[in-house]
């Protein structure tokens, strides 16, 4: 059977990258599927993400090995991916709308993602996940023991062999060392008030300044709170008709949408980071 790579990559601008990458690839017998490139010109980087066919018996080991040439000529950073769909953990907390949300596109087979565990600091949600075949681990934090619990986190993303991990209104701060450890591997959601309405009921506080969009941001985690390179927003426009409720119901709409997105994005290698940036081949 035919198999399906991606090849992404990132480097400095200059003439050439894309007809060594063709050539590349003619040479291994592969036939280009999908093609997108970005070229920023502000910074000189180019970014290329390519999907291929081969016919041929080859596989990531062997195409890493042969591009190498390639990669050092124009200084690429460069990342070859098979079909495989990645394994994804998703951290929850008691509200389970974008879980729901995740569970639902994963076993109608359009997340591109394999989800194989839910972790909670709450038993609220077990009967979602085990419902849906999923494991459920409870992880219990307290201010005391976040620590030991944070731990268990990283380990329990070792066991289940986990290449992402979807923080899907888990409501819990990471340390900086678990971000460091999860870097480039975790998503987070969150409305788009921030920053300015912080802390505690945010749709009481947009309903009572008369806001007439409500959005989400997903990001990838980083040690600055909510400030990780953003992969997908979403807005949705309301009127002075929207109560506390329904802002918060049109809320957890754009959470699941941007949220479901990014992890897609991400799964299908379709998001390069670009410093505090992405670039988002969709």
């Amino acid at each position: 059977m035919p198999q399906t790579f991606t090849l992404t990559l990132s480097c400095a601008q200059r003439p050439g990258i894309v007809h060594a990458i063709s050539s590349f690839l003619f040479e291994q017998n592969c036939d280009i599927a999908e093609h997108q490139q970005f070229d920023d010109t502000r910074s000189d980087a180019f970014f290329l993400r390519t999907s291929f066919v081969s016919a041929g018996d080859v596989d990531i080991e062997h195409l890493t090995a042969q591009f190498a040439d390639v990669a050092a000529k124009f200084g690429m950073t460069f990342t070859f991916n098979g079909s495989d769909l990645p394994r994804v953990i998703v951290m929850v907390s008691k509200m389970g709308h974008c879980l729901n949300d995740l569970i639902f596109r994963w076993r109608a087979g359009n997340l591109g993602a394999e989800l194989v565990a839910v972790v909670s600091n709450h038993e609220v949600l077990r009967p979602m996940a085990e419902a849906a075949g999923l494991p459920f681990v409870h992880v219990p934090v307290t201010p005391t023991t976040k620590p030991e619990a944070e731990a268990e986190l990283l380990s329990l993303v070792d066991r289940y062999d986990a290449d992402l991990v979807v923080l899907a209104r888990y409501m819990q701060v990471l340390s900086d060392d678990a971000c460091r450890a999860l870097r480039g591997r975790a998503i987070n959601i969150h409305h788009s008030f921030l920053p300015g309405f912080k802390g505690a009921k945010p749709y009481h506080q947009a309903f009572d300044r008369g806001v007439k969009q409500v959005g989400a941001t997903a990001h990838y985690v980083t040690p600055d709170l909510d400030e990780g390179p953003i992969i997908e927003q979403e807005v949705i426009r309301i009127d002075h008709t929207f109560d506390p409720v329904r802002l918060a119901t049109v809320g957890q709409d754009a959470e699941a949408l941007a949220l479901s997105r990014a992890v897609r994005w991400h799964c299908e290698n379709r998001v390069l980071l670009h410093g505090h940036r992405t670039v988002v081949f969709s």
